[in-house]
Formats: structure tokens, C-alpha cells, sequence
């Protein structure tokens, strides 16, 4: 394993060949889970790999899609480990989006956060509200520079009025950069646009139906969805994040890379292949930033997660970032 603080990859791991430039923001997500002992570590790791941003996740979570009900949970870092993560990333020179999400403790058959369905919408929305300006405190307090409000909740993305109330009520306690991770499959249909500074979408396209799909392949997989998301960012004029980017080390990954869950067999050379095409398929473009999801510990070989730590990817994403 690689020490830490550094994220030297395997020997022979990295691909030649010149990659196009990456966005002038290039930053990997490091998620706050519990006690989030190790997160300076891993913030250091990132700030290491040549990264200059860092979504710091934290979450907030409700019973079920119904439920009206959303307070911290047993996966919910306390405050103050936020704060020294926040001002850990500020010291390693890196800009901090910090990034609730809201989990869902119980689902059925195609129920996820997506689809939440309030018994009560307006004690729902109220709660909600209450999550999001908790943490827009403590990114103003500890000098954060962007906030997403929130992240993959199609449900209630046509709810305009209820959202620009709520950034009404954030820009009045945060100054910073606003966002909204909507997700790959719906992001046109975000009402409240207008009033973000900074378009947010997530990045599992299926790309491929080939579990075995080369990166050539892989690469020219990604015009139609990349035109379509650069497109859709001109519209609104404007500029444009994928807020969370990402492959299991897992055989088919770029297939469906937000099914995590699937059983198969680790492979991480297919999540290398897959940032590499990537790389070539938006390296210089006006894409604005990235946040390479996600940065945990311990990673390594036998690792099927998303993490690229001590993975052949990790060579790719440094590679690409610049890091000496």
C-alpha cells in the first residue's frame, strides 16, 4: 500500500501518450462518514495527486421515500470534523465544495433518492431546508468556496418556486458558489437553473453494453453525451461541472458505472481504461470542473469500489491533473 500522504502508483501502471488539457478545476470527492478520522490523510493524498478542489460529502438521512422527517444519522460526521476537514483542504491549498446528500434508510424495488414521494411536502420541504442551510453555515464559517443544495432528487426538480426560496435563503447566510448535482439521465429538466452559478450533473453514462469495451471505444462513446451536456450548459449560459464522476473497479463497470452493487469480478484495469477515455473525450473543452468520485481508504488491487487509491487510475488522474 502506498503511504500516507502519497500517492505514488504501481510501477507500469500508467498508459504513455499525451492527454488534452484537463478543466482548470480537477478535484476528487472525499466523503465525511461517521467519525471521518482519516479524512486530513486522504485530504493530503488528494492535494498530492495534483488535484485544486475537494468535495467534502456529508449526509443527512430520512426513513423512506414518504417520510417528512430528515435529521443527521449514524453516518452523519459531526460538525466539527467538517470544519477541520474544510480548513485541512483550505491549508493543502485545495477550493472545498462541500456536498450534502440525503440518504434514504429504506427503499423497495426502484425507490432511491430520486424518487421521494412526501406524505407531507411542505413539513418535508422544511426539513430540507433546514439540512441545506445547516451546512451552507458551516461552509460561510470556515471559508468555503461553493455549496451544492442538493443532489439527484428528480422528484423534486420541477418545484421551482420551493428552490428559489431556499437559495433566497442561502445566499443570505453564503457567498460563495452555488451548485446542484442532478443526475445523468434527467439534468434538462432542472427549473431552477437560472440561479446557480455553476451547473452540476453527474457522469454515469452507460457507455458501453461491452464489458470489455477498449478505451478507443470508450472515448468515442462520449461524444453524444458530452455534446449534449456542453450543449444544454450553453443554453443556459452557463458553466458546467460533473459533479460526481466515477467507476467501480469492477468488470463492465463503464457499462453501468452507478451500479456499484452488482456482483463481479474486480477489475481495475477497466476503471483505468475508463478515466483515460474521459480524459481524451473532454480534455479541452469548456467543461469547468470535475470532482472524481470518490477518494477512500484503503483502495488497492483487490478493492471493487470506486476509490482509484492505490489503483492503476490513480496514475491516469495524476497524470492528467499535472501532479510531479
Amino acid at each position: 500500500m502506498i503511504e500516507a500522504g502519497r500517492v505514488a502508483p504501481r510501477a507500469g501502471s500508467c498508459h504513455a501518450g499525451a492527454l488534452p488539457p484537463p478543466p482548470p478545476r480537477r478535484g476528487l470527492s472525499v466523503p465525511l462518514w461517521g467519525d471521518a478520522a482519516d479524512a486530513e490523510v486522504r485530504l493530503a493524498e488528494v492535494a498530492a495527486l495534483g488535484a485544486t478542489d475537494v468535495a467534502l460529502v456529508v449526509t443527512w438521512g430520512q426513513p423512506d421515500v414518504r417520510a417528512a422527517a430528515i435529521a443527521p444519522s449514524p453516518a452523519t460526521a459531526p460538525d466539527e470534523a467538517v470544519r477541520r476537514a474544510i480548513r485541512a483542504a483550505r491549508g493543502h491549498g485545495l477550493r472545498v465544495l462541500v456536498f450534502p446528500i440525503l440518504t434514504v434508510d429504506r427503499v423497495a424495488p426502484g425507490e432511491w433518492r430520486g424518487t421521494l414521494a412526501p406524505a407531507d411536502v411542505d413539513a418535508w420541504w422544511q426539513a430540507y431546508e433546514r439540512f441545506v442551510l445547516h451546512y451552507a453555515a458551516l461552509a460561510a464559517g470556515d471559508g468555503a468556496e461553493a455549496l451544492s443544495i442538493g443532489s439527484e432528487l428528480g422528484s423534486t426538480e420541477a418545484w421551482r418556486d420551493r428552490w428559489y426560496h431556499l437559495i433566497s435563503r442561502v445566499e443570505k447566510v453564503f457567498a460563495g458558489e452555488l451548485t446542484y448535482s442532478a443526475n445523468w439521465d434527467h439534468f434538462t429538466g432542472v427549473s431552477f437553473a437560472a440561479r446557480l452559478d455553476l451547473l452540476g450533473v453527474t457522469g454515469y453514462f452507460e457507455l458501453t453494453r461491452d464489458a470489455d469495451a477498449s478505451e478507443d471505444a470508450l472515448t468515442r462513446a462520449w461524444q453524444a453525451p458530452r455534446d449534449a451536456l456542453l450543449a444544454w450548459a450553453q443554453r443556459q449560459g452557463k458553466p458546467l461541472a460533473l459533479t460526481e464522476i466515477g467507476y467501480p473497479s469492477l468488470d463492465g463497470a463503464a457499462a453501468r458505472p452507478w451500479d456499484y452493487m452488482r456482483r463481479a469480478a474486480v477489475d481495475v484495469e477497466e476503471q483505468r481504461r475508463a478515466y483515460r477515455a474521459f480524459a481524451r473525450a473532454w480534455g479541452g473543452t469548456p467543461l469547468a470542473a470535475i470532482y472524481v468520485w470518490e477518494w477512500s481508504r484503503p483502495g488497492g488491487a483487490d478493492d471493487g469500489g470506486y476509490t482509484p487509491r492505490d489503483k492503476p487510475a490513480a496514475c491516469e488522474l495524476s497524470t492528467w491533473f499535472g501532479a510531479s
